[in-house]
């Protein structure tokens, strides 16, 4: 029987280059499940044609926020992302509030796709007549597989989603040069990104849709004691990541937009929002036929399994970080002596998953609306409250360290970084109710969340062992 070595006398070891680790982080962003659900919603809610600059400017001020956030992980040592961050720029309370938000921001968007990944093989299923099996059945059959991917060493989930992410990725490539081969009445047309194309209807919509599409993208510091060469490998991998995602959402976008007619997009996407079509299958059906409609309705599938995957890595490895400095229980802090993973806190994870989907199964909670929309709310909210404090972590640190590193990427980045996610937060919560599709007041309480949980881990806080 293997044993588990405790984190005092152990880290995580591996080999991940820039390349495995963009895989994980890519996978985590979903392309596939963007383009298919996040698309849609930025042209029929948002600014129609004008989708892809809203793709653009969420790249853009998360490529400003990478500057200040790779600049300053030499100086950050160990593995933690945001936590660690700001527990070096801002103090060990600020540190174990945001510590706190990361873990709900993480648990909510990894319950959700759990939701949407059972409610997405149930419809197709049901799509080629076979039986009808309840969401909650598929959706802890996919938990189940995590399980044992997230107990075994981080290399087995990377080449798993890497395979996967590669099949994803290539199957657009090819929808988007068959959809620009054959364009719409309009023929190729670069109006999406004209001025008087994306600034009309809700710019600002088509903004927070793009951003909840990257979320996960800064996981990059998490598999920091994985990576081969971490001072190399983290800022590569995470400049790498940001072009990758959003080049992919934006060009995607953009295609769809050439396809369909700048015109006609909204109207087309309206639709998928009333349910009265799928603007992503429905259009790859008329490209590629039959069979690539099947393709794809199948990479969406395994599109959603990287992501939850990539996921449940990032949570296990948050709460083994977290427990090695004493601010969970210690138990968690142990890595496997075979698989050099930390596979006991990866088993506390898959326990916690499993509660919170099997509470919301038994309450009925529908899986697309309910639980996805609800679950993706609180999540974009979190990782735009994380990212922010992030930002003033980083320029505080360098203000008081002003040796290290240029004006650019130390003071004029970060503060770009602070103004530019500050107006993302406000366009989030000002259009709260169109991310999680309830009322109000459910709303509220939802998007309130990440901030109580700062505020717990603030309130919460206890001198303890070195946190960096």
């Amino acid at each position: 029987m293997t044993t588990s070595t405790p984190a005092e006398t152990r880290r995580l070891t591996g080999q991940l280059g820039p390349v495995g680790i963009v895989f994980m982080v890519v996978a985590a962003a979903a392309p596939l499940t963007v383009i298919g659900g996040n698309m849609p919603l930025a042209m029929g809610l948002g600014n129609g044609a004008g989708a892809p600059v809203g793709f653009v400017i969420a790249a853009a001020v998360l490529l400003v926020f990478s500057i200040g956030f790779v600049t300053m992980t030499p100086h950050v040592p160990e593995a933690g992302a945001f936590f660690s961050y700001v527990t070096v720029g801002l103090g060990e309370r600020m540190g174990k509030g945001i510590a706190v938000v990361a873990l709900i921001a993480y648990t909510a968007i990894q319950i959700g796709i759990y939701g949407y990944i059972g409610w997405a093989i149930a419809d197709t299923v049901a799509h080629y007549d076979g039986p009808e099996i309840p969401w909650p059945v598929y959706s802890f059959a996919i938990l189940a597989i995590v399980a044992v991917l997230g107990y075994r060493h981080i290399e087995l989930s990377a080449k798993v989603l890497g395979v996967a992410l590669a099949l994803e990725i290539g199957i657009v490539v090819i929808l988007d040069v068959v959809m620009v081969a054959k364009p719409g009445p309009a023929g190729i047309t670069f109006t999406s990104f004209a001025p008087a194309t994306f600034t009309q209807g809700t710019i600002g919509i088509a903004i927070l849709f793009a951003l909840t599409g990257f979320i996960g993208f800064e996981a990059t510091a998490v598999f920091r004691d994985e990576a081969r060469d971490p001072e190399r490998t983290i800022p590569r991998a995470t400049y790498a990541a940001v072009v990758i995602i959003g080049a992919f959402y934006a060009i995607t976008v953009w295609a769809f937009v050439v396809a369909l007619g700048p015109d006609q997009v909204a109207g087309v996407a309206q639709k998928t929002l009333d349910g009265e079509g799928n603007m992503l299958l429905d259009t790859t059906g008329d490209m590629l036929g039959t069979v690539g409609r099947d393709i794809v309705n199948v990479l969406l599938l395994s599109s959603l399994f990287a992501c939850v995957l990539s996921f449940h890595n990032v949570i296990a490895r948050y709460q083994f970080v977290l427990a090695g400095k004493g601010l969970l229980p210690a138990r968690l802090a142990t890595v496997h002596d075979d698989h050099a993973s930390p596979s006991f806190s990866s088993l506390v994870q898959t326990a916690t998953a499993a509660i919170i989907v099997g509470v919301l199964a038994l309450l009925g909670i529908d899986p697309l609306v309910g639980v996805f929309g609800s679950m993706a709310g609180v999540a974009t909210v979190g990782m735009v409250l994380l990212m922010l404090t992030t930002s003033i972590a980083v320029l505080v640190f360098f203000l008081r360290n002003r040796d290290r590193g240029g004006l650019w990427a130390t003071r004029i980045a970060p503060v770009l970084a602070v103004l530019g996610l500050l107006a993302s937060l406000w366009l989030v919560l000002s259009n709260f109710t169109l991310v999680t599709g309830g009322s109000v007041t459910l709303s509220t309480v939802l998007a309130a969340i990440p901030f109580v949980g700062l505020a717990v881990g603030f309130l919460a806080w206890r001198p303890s062992r070195s946190l960096v």
